[in-house]
């Protein structure tokens, strides 16, 4: 069983307690500790989640990418808040961060596809993400026809893709423990400063 969690003190950082918790995960050989349930909501007020992969955090907040074109994309449009979980079930641990979300910037998000497989980047060309798709054969011709497009050259970052950061406003750090007496450790954003305190189980 993991350690219990620090007092909460207003000296406290939760992206440098979450980047300790990430490493520990990575360190266990988690398969993709990266996963991450992202929530978002339309703007009358309905509700959806799916897994996504962190793909960056820092002080700035927690980044993912996706089309633009998405289903996600468009509810993040409409209603510029978001919910992440992260949860590492071996290690007992869950992660929960609420905030408000903004487009990362193009360069960034350029520096990061080209990171990705050549394969990746074509398949970001290729699916009209949430769109209706016919069958299977003309996702695969639309792949087909982009491998052609690019086939001497760099696969350059789609007009219609890209990176979307969650700025943290609340952050939660739950640590199973025996019994179910769980610790939770709460970080509220208080302008620039955050305001800490334990939650029962």
């Amino acid at each position: 069983v993991a350690d219990s969690l620090p007092e909460g003190t207003g000296r406290k950082d939760p992206i440098v307690l979450f980047g300790a918790w990430f490493r520990e995960a990575s360190d266990a050989g988690l398969y993709l500790p990266e996963a991450m349930t992202l929530a978002t909501c339309t703007a009358d007020g309905h509700p959806s989640a799916r897994m996504v992969l962190l793909k960056q955090f820092d002080a700035r907040g927690f980044v993912f990418y996706t089309n633009f074109g998405s289903r996600k994309s468009a509810q993040l449009s409409e209603s510029p808040h978001a919910a992440l979980v992260l949860h590492w079930a071996t290690l007992e641990r869950q992660v929960r961060i609420e905030g408000t979300v903004a487009k990362v910037e193009t360069e960034e998000a350029a520096a990061y596809f080209r990171t990705r497989p050549r394969g990746s980047r074509i398949g970001a060309w290729a699916s009209r993400q949430s769109k209706p798709l016919p069958d299977k054969s003309a996702l695969e011709a639309r792949v087909k026809a982009l491998e052609h497009r690019f086939r001497d050259r760099e696969v350059p970052l789609p007009p219609f893709w890209g990176g979307w950061r969650v700025r943290p406003a609340r952050m939660e750090f739950w640590q199973g423990r025996p019994d179910r007496l769980h610790d939770r450790l709460v970080f509220v954003r208080r302008g620039h400063a955050w305001e800490t305190h334990r939650l029962y189980p």
